[in-house]
């Protein structure tokens, strides 16, 4: 075979983006354009003069396309170290000429494993990428000889650099880079998308063991930067927003559609985050009365939640639990938004309100106040009812904790009232939906409610009685009669002297401490009514 005068450059992509536009811009600088079957047709379409993949390789596609560019002839090339006087001495023996640039990217997978309904497995697996694959991570490791492009936003850089003092070597190792990004991000997707499929998604069962065994054996991840963030938690560190690639547009908090006032900060994701998954926690069809959710979060800890009949009565229940704490908060409701909650906003500031969608006029209202960001998260029905995340990852020194994350598991109906008293059905519904809160508060956690209203919230304390004294405090006379829930055990029945001192009618725990005894005698001797659950819920 005669190597040709003509530089070559190989094209074989799924996303055809710009491919012809960089075909042509190959073609004004003299390459010759090789290609594989669709990306060949539409150049070719295109009036572009192209050599098939299957004339290089002299042997032809096979299996519908299984098979066709994993070949020496397309690999020597892209393998072949030409400042290795043996390697170029080799190729040209082969009588391989040299691929310079290489344009490919892969099979959709994570969109067809999104698709609904599902893919079976075996129409899946053809979406799982070969040759593409070996073509990058090829190109990438010889990077000094060949430059590899998988994302369309590169041609036109790429076409200039060739037109001009040429690709430098920072810029392969860059394309390199990104290269290598994105079949990592494949394989990845292939990983976690097959082990939920034929091992199973942590939450299916409630069983520890079963749990566990279902934990995968490697932790993988795959998240793409959507964009760089002003700052971390603080303004001397660096912040950015990735995306998952199973993400559907405005579905997640990183998708959502984000509207007024300056971009997003780390600090407002994350509590934006807290505020949005107990907002789900407690949409459901437990409390049909008051179908109505609102969740005020400041600093990832609820400072008021509550349930209502309408949204402003949820709101005005949820600001009435701790209005100071309420300044600079973000806030999350299930409904759309009404102009009478819109206009109860009045002057507070507020850093974010989430809403799955906005009744007309209300956008402009709620923004007439400056540096309010609105954010509109929709979901099935537009109840924001599903918890979706399986597993949340902690980084530790030397690697990472990884635990499953799930939506509330009591079973209520083993639960066991403790005491001489019986809570009455009204405290027994308000004990539900204390514990749902706790569930979202940071350890040690206090909640005092009555009815579906906090009225004061305990959070993040080293000792469980100071959160209870907090949580009081913040009550005040409210607290006469409140349902108390704790998300741990009382280790001493001091909690319980602070509980009745705030006015506490009945205490929802998880019990198992050593002296729960001491704990039910002190509840019985002041008269509290004491459920426990069986289920600790920390949250650190």
């Amino acid at each position: 075979m005669e190597t040709p005068s003509r530089p070559r450059a190989l094209l074989s992509v799924y996303d055809k983006s710009g491919i012809v536009e960089f075909a042509r811009g190959l073609n004004s600088l003299g390459y010759e354009i090789a290609s594989t079957g669709g990306t060949a047709r539409v150049l070719r379409e295109a009036g572009l003069s192209v050599i098939g993949v299957s004339d290089i390789t002299g042997h032809p596609e096979i299996f519908d396309g299984r098979v066709k560019s994993l070949h020496p002839a397309i690999h020597g090339p892209l393998l072949c170290r030409l400042e290795r006087e043996d390697d170029a001495q080799g190729l040209k023996d082969l009588g391989y000429p040299p691929i310079e640039v290489v344009a490919v990217n892969l099979y959709p997978f994570s969109d067809a494993a999104a698709t609904e309904p599902k893919l079976k497995d075996v129409d899946l697996l053809e979406m799982i990428d070969i040759g593409g694959p070996t073509l990058v991570r090829a190109s990438a490791k010889n990077h000094r000889n060949v430059i590899i492009a998988c994302n369309p936003s590169d041609y036109d850089s790429v076409i200039a650099d060739l037109g001009s003092e040429g690709v430098s070597i920072e810029r392969r190792r860059e394309l390199a880079l990104k290269a290598y990004e994105h079949t990592a991000a494949y394989d990845t997707a292939i990983a976690n998308e097959l082990a939920t499929r034929w091992v199973g998604a942590p939450e299916d069962s409630d069983d520890t063991e079963e749990q566990t065994r279902r934990l995968p054996a490697t932790m993988t991840a795959s998240s793409k930067r959507m964009h760089t963030l002003r700052y971390g938690e603080n303004s001397h560190q660096a912040a950015a927003l990735y995306v998952s690639p199973n993400a559907t547009d405005g579905e997640t908090l990183v998708t959502a559609l984000v509207e007024g006032g300056k971009a997003m900060s780390y600090n407002n994701y994350s509590d934006a985050d807290a505020t949005l998954r107990l907002c789900r926690a407690l949409s459901t069809d437990e409390w049909p009365d008051t179908p109505h959710v609102c969740v005020i979060v400041k600093h990832n800890n609820p400072c008021g939640v509550a349930l209502g009949a309408t949204q402003l009565e949820a709101y005005e229940a949820a600001l009435a639990s701790d209005p100071e704490s309420a300044f600079g908060s973000i806030i999350c409701v299930n409904e759309p938004v009404t102009m009478e909650f819109a206009e109860a906003l009045g002057n507070l500031f507020l850093e974010v309100l989430m809403a799955p969608a906005y009744e007309e006029g209300t956008k402009e209202t709620i923004m007439a106040k400056k540096n309010r960001r609105i954010l509109t998260i929709t979901s099935p029905n537009n109840r924001l009812t599903s918890l979706s995340r399986k597993t949340i990852r902690k980084p530790i020194e030397g690697g990472w904790l990884l635990q499953t994350e799930e939506p509330p598991v009591i079973d209520w109906d083993k639960a066991k009232v403790v005491t001489t008293a019986t809570p009455t059905d009204e405290e027994i519904a308000s004990m539900k939906f204390a514990v749902r809160v706790c569930e979202q508060v940071k350890s040690n956690a206090i909640v005092m409610v009555q009815g579906t209203a906090t009225v004061g919230i305990g959070p993040g304390q080293t000792s469980r009685v100071e959160a209870v004294r907090i949580a009081a405090r913040r009550a005040g006379e409210r607290g006469k009669g409140c349902v108390l829930a704790s998300d741990a055990f009382f280790p001493f029945k001091d909690g319980i002297e602070q509980a009745a001192a705030a006015g506490a009618g009945a205490i929802v725990q998880p019990g198992g401490s050593i002296r729960d005894q001491e704990v039910i005698d002190e509840a019985n001797a002041r008269g509290i009514s004491m459920l426990f659950t069986g289920h600790r819920l920390f949250r650190h």
